[in-house]
């Protein structure tokens, strides 16, 4: 008796509600993503309660670069999600499991090496960052501990992305729910119980994604997206993922790029305005994780859409994708700037550090409307067949759109810097935002981009099995 097949996905986004089906996906994925910054704001917590400001100030700078490996990875998955549901959407679904499993072996490979030579230059990075002391020690040995490990997360983000590009957003939120439950267990006993400190918070990360890493491969493999690489394939494949990947992971460079040159700023007001950054940092992604979950969820709604040819319904979802910006990012400001009070207390800040938190839930936060913009936007471009334009609005916010404003708040002390860094994303994100409305009006059938931006299922091989055209006309009959 043959072995059972693996199941066929389907492309459930080309019917039904576009605002039920933005709301659910952004939110599943806000949950889980929640959960994750969670678990980071829990360490910068039990951090604190250590008392050490170099302790603190260590965590800024590690998160730093660790930002850049994951956007490394946050990039290359949204590369293997966007083509893979195109194709789902287009009934190409042999060919999306192909493409997938070569996909994610590259994946691994290309991020285990970033995270390997992360850890050897450890020390050299943290110190062109202003680190310096017992906070360049303590970052370097978190980086060291933790870099190697950066495939594990690859595998987890890659996964998850292939979940939710057939609409399994609640598989992909508990696997992630679980592995945030982990770590949440494991960090007061290593880094307070255990008295491990920043070494502690290291050994529970790598637990975590250990876990959402085998998790998210188990559950991409029963629901039939996961299959054993063509060798033969894996180039091909590769260079059609990487035509969205490598501008995706320009795009997401774009942001830890921003965050040193913002980091090296407050650096020169001591460690004081390093913690207090780094406090908000561990708060934006927690109060915003409806915003930051938009690009990576309405992603697959916008390709399956286009790879069904439902061009209509892709306009719908950008439209709908920013009201629920502009309603996540009004909420969190009401939230904040009532409870201001409670989160300097809860997390120790005095000084410069109060300052910077009171002046970011107050004021600066009203940005995140133009950043969710941005974030919209970005989602649109990936999606669409058009992701350089992403490129392009994330590195001229982080250079044009940050550099110049900070330099220039700088001259007003840490607070002048906050406010530069908000202001630069105003105009970036209404241009972005501009521009993906026009990229969509233009969507229509037999358009040369709209037809370069739709799968193209190249002719098997001589001497393959021609799994496609087989799988096809085996449900058919």
């Amino acid at each position: 008796m043959g072995a059972e097949p693996a199941p066929r996905p389907q492309a459930k986004f080309c019917t039904g509600s576009i605002l039920r089906h933005v709301v659910v996906m952004a939110g599943t994925g806000a949950i889980g993503l929640m959960a994750v910054f969670v678990v980071d704001l829990l360490n910068l917590f039990y951090i604190a309660w250590l008392g050490n400001p170099a302790l603190t100030a260590a965590i800024g700078f590690s998160g730093v670069v660790s930002y850049v490996q994951i956007a490394v990875s946050i990039g290359l998955s949204i590369g293997i999600g966007a083509i893979s549901g195109r194709l789902i959407g287009a009934g190409r679904i042999e060919q999306a499991r192909r493409v997938a499993s070569s996909f994610g072996i590259v994946m691994m490979v290309l991020c285990l090496l970033i995270g390997l030579i992360t850890a050897w230059l450890a020390t050299s990075i943290l110190a062109l960052l202003g680190a310096s002391g017992e906070a360049a020690r303590q970052a370097a040995t978190f980086l060291e501990i933790i870099s190697p490990g950066l495939p594990l997360i690859a595998a987890g983000m890659g996964c998850s992305g292939l979940l939710r590009a057939i609409g399994a957003a609640r598989i992909s939120m508990n696997v992630t729910l679980l592995g945030a439950l982990i770590s949440a267990i494991l960090d007061p006993l290593l880094i307070i119980g255990l008295g491990l400190g920043l070494e502690g918070a290291a050994i529970s990360t790598l637990f975590s994604r250990g876990f959402v890493a085998f998790m998210g491969f188990h559950r991409a493999r029963q629901h039939g997206l996961l299959a054993w690489p063509i060798r033969t394939h894996v180039l091909t494949d590769t260079k059609l993922v990487g035509q969205v990947a490598m501008p995706a992971i320009l795009t997401n460079l774009a942001t830890p790029v921003s965050s040193i040159f913002v980091t090296h700023a407050m650096a020169g007001f001591g460690l004081a305005a390093i913690a207090g950054q780094a406090t908000i940092e561990r708060i934006v992604p927690v109060a915003f994780a409806l915003v930051f979950a938009l690009t990576g969820s309405v992603g697959p709604i916008m390709s399956q859409n286009l790879g069904a040819g439902r061009l209509e319904r892709v306009r719908a979802t950008l439209v709908a994708s920013l009201w629920l910006v502009a309603g996540c990012v009004a909420l969190t400001w009401a939230i904040l700037f009532l409870t201001q009070d409670m989160v300097i207390r809860a997390f120790s800040a005095q000084g410069t550090a109060a300052m910077l938190i009171h002046l970011f839930c107050n004021w600066t936060i009203a940005g995140y409307v133009f950043i969710g913009m941005l974030f919209v936007a970005n989602a649109a471009f990936n999606n669409l067949g058009f992701p350089l334009y992403s490129a392009l609005f994330n590195w001229g916010r982080a250079t044009l759109g940050t550099i110049p404003f900070v330099w220039f708040g700088m001259k007003f002390g840490p607070g002048g810097v906050q406010v530069g860094q908000v202001l630069g994303s105003v105009l970036f994100g209404s241009c972005a935002v501009m521009t993906a409305f026009t990229v969509v009006r233009r969507l229509h059938p037999g358009d040369r981009a709209t037809e370069h931006a739709m799968p193209v299922i190249p002719p098997p091989q001589t001497g393959e099995a021609g799994l496609i055209e087989l799988d096809e006309l085996d449900h058919s009959t």
